[in-house]
């Protein structure tokens, strides 16, 4: 339990950076979801927009720090390989 008032600020602040992060993230894994079942689902117009939509959320993402900026290319390359292979 913190006793200084700064601490007392820290945490604060650490509980609205994780969830705003926690939020971040969430939408990524909810493009991603979205991206993966059009790929199975064999629509490629569709998972080309969703591929275009994830990698600029990815990269959003990224620039705010929520996850490093080296996995969101790993992901994106991967997701573009997913979507390739559908032609």
């Amino acid at each position: 339990m913190p006793h200084s008032k700064s601490a007392k600020k820290r945490v604060r602040q650490n509980t609205k950076r994780r969830l705003r992060n926690r939020r971040r993230k969430a939408a990524v894994k909810g493009t991603v979801r979205a991206l993966d079942e059009a790929v199975h689902a064999g629509k490629r117009k569709q998972a080309a927009s969703q591929l275009k939509q994830a990698c600029r959320l990815l990269d959003k993402t990224a620039a705010k720090g929520a996850i490093h900026k080296r996995t969101a290319a790993r992901k994106k390359s991967r997701l573009a390989a997913k979507v390739n292979k559908m032609k």
